[in-house]
């Protein structure tokens, strides 16, 4: 079912410096090779004094996965990429 964002939701600037987030991570993500719907998201804001969120990349289905998340580090700010980490 499709919702139509009311203004009070375009108004929210946690919202919309999350959406920008996401879309910076996601991008660095394809890069990646991560095939972005196919993924297990998980969202972390960090407490470091700045604006910064972890987001992680997972396969939805673990059974027989080997390797490693990969984890983007995201400034709310600009929407920069600060780090990214690929797990072993």
């Amino acid at each position: 079912m499709a919702a139509t964002l009311g203004l009070d939701v375009l108004e929210d600037e946690v919202a919309v410096s999350l959406a920008r987030v996401v879309a910076a991570a996601n991008k660095r993500a394809r890069e990646f090779n991560i095939n972005v719907p196919q993924s297990l998201i998980t969202i972390t804001q960090l407490s470091n004094g700045r604006q910064c969120w972890r987001i992680s990349y997972s396969p939805q289905d673990y059974g027989g996965w080997r390797g490693g998340d990969l984890v983007i580090e995201v400034d709310a700010t600009d929407a920069t990429v600060r780090q990214v980490l690929r797990g072993q």
